[in-house]
């Protein structure tokens, strides 16, 4: 039986191995300054998860095969560590996941991802969100998420369209001109 179920304390063990086992994926995408061994140590998780990072998990019977974090940050939801197990990619468990997230909230979406992902920025585009300019994605980022200056320089920003906060007035200007 396939499942969505909120992620708890028991989870974060099988947490660390799919994010850690799919990050592989970005394995040169992500800058070698940047790369880090775990890609996600435990203290960094537990950090996420105090900073109000909710984690979903897709589950096939009692095995976690996908996992998506939400995080409600000001005014929008950031989607944070999404990531599949290498041997489940491809069966529609990111785009359950995401589905779901966004079923949770009203907020506009932000998603950050490595500009060299171009497979994790074509997913989020295929489900509705856009590639922000530049200036926009270095605002966001100072804004909504803590990282380094080198990831903010090798790092991108989607917004889903229906829940876009840069793009929101501006589509109803273009609507009533």
């Amino acid at each position: 039986m396939e499942t969505i179920e909120k992620c708890g304390p028991r989870d974060v063990p099988e947490i660390l191995s799919i994010v850690n086992e799919a990050a592989e994926a970005y394995r040169g995408a992500i800058p070698s300054d940047c790369w880090n061994e775990p890609y996600m140590p435990v203290d960094e998780l537990e950090q996420e998860l105090a900073g109000g990072v909710e984690f979903w998990g897709f589950r096939e019977g009692e095995r976690l095969v996908g996992v998506m974090g939400l995080q409600a940050v000001g005014e929008v939801a950031l989607v944070r560590h999404a990531y599949t197990r290498t041997s489940a990619q491809g069966k529609g468990i990111g785009t359950a996941l995401i589905a779901h997230l966004l079923s949770l909230t009203d907020r506009p979406v932000l998603v950050g991802t490595w500009k060299a992902a171009t497979w994790a920025i074509r997913f989020y585009e295929q489900r509705g969100f856009r590639l922000l300019p530049e200036a926009e994605t270095t605002r966001l980022l100072r804004r909504y998420w803590k990282i380094s200056d080198r990831q903010l320089e090798t790092s991108v920003v989607l917004s889903l369209a229906a829940r876009d906060p840069v793009g929101r007035n501006r589509r109803r200007e273009e609507r009533d001109s």
